[in-house]
């Protein structure tokens, strides 16, 4: 992807001795005696965060401050990173023994949970033909990061109606159990519901979704198209929930 899209790439195996200067990178005594810092791996345009799930919380968190403020921040210094910036991260979900569940706050700035199920017998089928011989594959760069963030800022700039906005955000908050508007389901078994970056992320995905479809501006049936890959991670079910 990052070869097609003409950006940098790089890749962080996530181990439980992974520390966070190992991802943001460190300052180091140069030969002047002066401090210098030393730019970690996250300083790419897109990062791919291997089981991100087998790090500790405080190695996992390194991520916080540059998902968000797309920045790093050393020793008082602020570093912009690389624009466009994406992470991209992976966990296993059949093996629990030495793993750290992300923290709620880490989990809310992806924007998507996307599950990768058995492929079908059709496609395991291509997948093995593919990948079973000898075969050179030369990948054409057809955008630049340039064009990206011309089209980003495109997106901004789509209209939302009223109605469009009020049912996105209505939809967020029917997931907390305090809210006058959830239903019996979500009191019984959740114990938090979505914030507002998922109103935020549910309102962007649809702008996407409707320009790919080929429209000015998004509709209820954009914003229902992608609500799943976004509201199911930052749903956090209490113990009835669990025990059920």
């Amino acid at each position: 992807i990052a070869s097609t899209l003409g950006l940098n790439f790089n890749r962080i195996q996530f181990t439980p001795d992974l520390m966070p200067s190992d991802i943001v990178g460190a300052e180091i005594l140069d030969q002047q005696r002066e401090f210098q810092f030393i730019k970690g791996p996250l300083f790419s345009n897109i990062i791919l965060a291997d089981e991100i799930n087998r790090t500790p919380p405080k190695t996992q968190s390194a991520l916080l401050e540059a998902m968000q403020e797309r920045s790093v921040t050393n020793a008082g210094k602020k570093y912009e990173l690389d624009k466009p910036f994406f992470v991209l991260a992976t966990q296993n979900p059949i093996e629990q023994e030495g793993t750290y569940p992300l923290p709620e706050a880490q989990l809310d700035r992806f924007m998507f949970n996307i599950v990768l199920d058995y492929p079908s017998y059709t496609e395991e089928l291509e997948i093995v033909r593919q990948t079973t011989v000898k075969k050179d594959v030369v990948l054409d760069t057809i955008m630049s990061a340039d064009e990206i963030l011309k089209y980003q800022s495109l997106i901004t700039k789509l209209p939302v109606t009223e109605n469009v906005l009020q049912y996105a955000v209505g939809l967020v908050a029917r997931t907390r159990p305090k809210s006058e508007k959830s239903a019996d389901l979500v009191r019984q078994y959740i114990e938090w519901g979505a914030g507002p970056r998922a109103s935020q992320n549910l309102i962007m995905a649809a702008k996407c979704h409707a320009a790919i479809s080929g429209k000015y501006s998004p509709d209820i049936e954009d914003v229902k198209a992608v609500a799943q890959p976004i509201l199911m991670h930052r749903l956090v079910k209490n113990y009835k929930a669990e025990a059920e």
